[in-house]
């Protein structure tokens, strides 16, 4: 069981001050979060691809770059790369690099993405959102498993017989696909054996088991070992002291980030009964002491099957010193909790002879 953390490097402003820090102050920040995480023994850090005035993460391989050689085992992921607007061969070409810089912990997390500032950004035509994921998805791929690249397609100039350079240290960079719970993305990443990303924000976790099931079926039928595709949880959350001072600190921001976005989208107004509602035992909000929230983590393991828990915080600004300390609690006690505790579920799984989920 991975636990690690998600940002976006938000920069959106202070929910008590009102105040705006600048892109370089955050990115600077968000690396002092990444070496932190490393030291604390957490085992992924991943950073969100954005082209927005309040995120400052445009490059996410730059970012994981600035905190590679500054750290020893953390692996450094995006979250997501939105790959229907990048293309594949610069992606491979950074994550490659990263990978070198880091000596083997790179990953790249390929993505729709849920904003399309990058298409009118880089001159793609939103018409195409679903064929440029699937077009891109397979060149990213066949660059990872050839040094020498013959490829065609419908929206990029083809490759002849190039080279695409520098390789990584790892046999075969890890790329996982980011889905918000689709089926024909679960199916997707079942069919080519690729480990599935899932944004769990908002409902019950418990929703999302019938898509692991889905993508599973899927694996088993292109004959892909279970055994060795991971599945994951991108899920909004904080680590605090007690339950009602995290409650508490975490809600200002949270509620801010919601409604600025349900503006954008139609969602109906985020209160406190919405967050409260969330962050209860079945809720989509891991936001707690260490213990609640590693209780969570585990049930999510139990019951949806999933393998590497991402905590993504914050959700909008909140105090560096304030992201710093949930870092340092989801390394030093919620996740020794969680690996103790499924380790024993899962030797008592086997010893019964049951399979896991």
């Amino acid at each position: 069981m991975e636990i690690g953390i998600t940002s976006f490097v938000e920069t959106k402003p202070d929910v008590h001050s009102g105040e705006v820090i600048s892109h370089a102050q955050r990115l600077r920040e968000v690396v002092e979060e990444i070496i932190l995480a490393d030291q604390v023994g957490l085992d992924v850090f991943g950073i969100g691809e954005h082209h927005r005035e309040d995120y400052a993460a445009s490059s996410p391989a730059m970012v994981l770059s600035a905190a590679a050689s500054q750290t020893e085992k953390i692996r450094l992921t995006s979250a997501v790369t939105v790959l229907s607007s990048a293309d594949p061969v610069r992606v491979y070409q950074d994550f490659s690099t990263l990978d070198g810089l880091s000596n083997g912990r790179a990953e790249i997390m390929a993505g729709r993405g849920s904003f399309i500032e990058s298409f009118p950004l880089f001159g793609y035509d939103l018409n195409d959102y679903d064929e440029l994921f699937e077009e891109h998805l397979d060149l990213l791929l066949k660059i990872r498993e050839e040094e020498k690249v013959v490829w065609e397609g419908k929206h990029r100039p083809a490759i002849n017989n190039l080279g695409v350079y520098p390789r990584p240290v790892q046999k075969s960079l890890p790329i996982w696909v980011g889905s918000g719970g689709n089926q024909q993305s679960a199916i997707r990443a079942g069919l080519l054996g690729l480990p599935l990303m899932l944004a769990i924000i908002g409902g019950s976790p418990m929703q999302f088991a019938p898509i692991v099931q889905l993508y599973k079926k899927a694996a088993a039928h292109a004959g892909h070992d279970l055994s060795k595709l991971q599945v994951g949880s991108h899920s909004i959350g904080f680590v605090g002291r007690n339950n009602e001072w995290a409650a508490d600190t975490f809600f200002p921001s949270t509620q801010t980030g919601m409604n600025k976005l349900g503006k954008e989208r139609g969602w109906p107004y985020y209160d406190r009964s919405s967050y409260d509602a969330a962050r209860s035992f079945e809720g989509a909000l891991y936001v707690g002491d260490s213990e609640t929230v590693a209780q969570k983590i585990i049930h999510l393991r139990k019951h949806v099957g999933i393998t590497r828990f991402m905590l993504y915080v914050p959700l909008s600004t909140m105090p560096h010193d304030q992201v710093m300390q949930a870092i340092e609690l989801l390394g030093t006690e919620v996740a020794p909790r969680v690996r103790e505790e499924v380790a024993q579920w899962e030797a008592e799984m086997a010893v019964a002879g049951h399979l896991f989920i």
